[in-house]
């Protein structure tokens, strides 16, 4: 049975309250009374939310994740083409890294204090999240080996999810339209990188392989 709109609402509010709170003081740094505090009622009370602080922690990570991969499909699914689809993809995630950094900071931080099943669902969502993305790049770069588009997709959600140490220096829009410019660039311009069997070093196209998939991201 889905839960009433008002629980809803409340349960998500808790999640929110408690994520700051572990991201700003660590998960064994805070108590169960403070997080009843923080949502305006008692610490016993959220046992009616959540079985323990492991369980809060967990609906925390397993909350976002799902929230990502379902935001994610229909972001694709509204963008036939895939570069206005890869383009959606990257503003709803800078929007969820600079609206929402503390989740960053918990999963960062906290992953390994979340009971091994949840922990596990929690892995499975966000490899599903990055299929998504795996999906939409194929299509843009065609000739690059899925394991290639992987690995750069891992390292561009590692330059997005900065943003709880490098957000503060700029305005959130103005950070914004810099996170995708890079981040845009990082995934669709050609890399040239040294060839260590040529006797000069010459460089050698490894991302994207091949001279003719540079302009793909212009259509």
């Amino acid at each position: 049975m889905a839960e009433p709109r008002g629980g809803a609402t409340r349960r998500a509010a808790i999640l929110r309250a408690a994520a700051e709170l572990f991201a700003a003081r660590g998960f064994r740094g805070v108590s169960i009374e403070e997080l009843g505090r923080a949502v305006g009622t008692s610490g016993p009370a959220l046992y009616r939310h959540f079985p323990g602080k492991e369980a809060l922690l967990a609906a925390i990570l397993v909350d976002i994740s799902e929230r990502l991969l379902r935001e994610g499909a229909a972001r694709v699914a509204a963008h036939p083409d895939p570069a206005d689809a890869l383009d959606a993809l990257l503003r709803g995630h800078i929007a969820f890294a600079l609206d929402e950094p503390e989740f960053i900071t918990v999963h960062d931080r906290e992953l390994h204090n979340v009971p091994p099943e949840p922990q596990r669902r929690v892995r499975r969502l966000q490899r599903g999240y990055v299929e998504q993305w795996v999906a939409v790049l194929a299509r843009l770069r065609p000739d690059t080996p899925e394991p290639v588009l992987r690995a750069a997709l891992h390292a561009m959600f590692g330059l997005l999810n900065s943003t709880p140490h490098s957000a503060g220096e700029l305005g959130r829009d103005q950070m914004a339209d810099l996170l995708f410019a890079m981040a845009r660039a990082a995934l669709l311009a050609p890399v040239r990188a040294a060839d260590r069997h040529g006797p000069d070093g010459a460089g050698a196209h490894v991302w994207p392989p091949g001279s003719g998939a540079a302009g793909t991201a212009n259509g």
